[in-house]
């Protein structure tokens, strides 16, 4: 049972395709964690979450004040607003006017 010209077309663009584009993401990947690592050695922290992603925990531990995961989601979001705070240049797209509006969450 041959395979059909159509299937070997297929094949021979997969084979082609997906290491380059492997190799895209793999190289987009490292410069990111790259830029990340240089900014902890210059300023010792880094900010943890994105804006989007900091305010849907915020949501999540006020929703969710009895889950047993809350004190561990109270904790990450106080670390990375004080490591905002402390920070001259974060790692994801913040404003000065986004950082000076958080606040801590009591624990």
């Amino acid at each position: 049972m041959a395979l059909s010209t159509v299937a070997w077309v297929t094949m021979l663009l997969a084979i082609l395709a997906l290491p380059g584009v492997a190799g895209a993401i793999l190289i987009r990947s490292l410069r990111t964690e790259d830029r990340k690592l240089e900014l902890l050695r210059e300023q010792g922290n880094i900010d943890s979450y994105p804006p989007r992603a900091l305010q849907e925990l915020r949501e999540w531990v006020q929703t969710n004040p009895n889950d047993p995961y809350a004190p561990e989601a109270r904790q990450r979001y106080n670390e990375c607003v004080r490591s905002l705070r402390e920070i001259d240049e974060p790692y994801y797209d913040w404003s000065a006017e986004q950082i000076e509006a958080l606040e801590t969450i009591e624990e």
